[in-house]
């Protein structure tokens, strides 16, 4: 599974990033963590908040910070 991070690499992404990694690896999922900053690619990808957070194709988080708990429940 790829897990992406979208956002400016600020302390709030970072944040994501550590609560999403915690979320797969409590799930045992096989994932890589990606981390994009560039803006074009953002919006390319259809995010327009962030923080964001996107499995796959799929956006589970969007201007927030969810906590691990929260993303586990969108990945199971």
């Amino acid at each position: 599974m790829k897990l992406s991070i979208y956002g400016s690499g600020c302390a709030k992404c970072q944040t994501l990033a550590k609560n999403a990694e915690a979320a797969a690896q409590a799930l045992d999922l096989d994932y890589e963590i990606e981390k994009v900053t560039d803006m074009n690619q953002i919006i390319d990808a259809g995010i327009m908040r962030t923080p964001a957070l996107m499995a796959d194709d799929d956006i589970l988080v969007e201007g927030k910070v969810a906590t691990p708990d929260e993303i586990r429940q969108m990945l199971s």
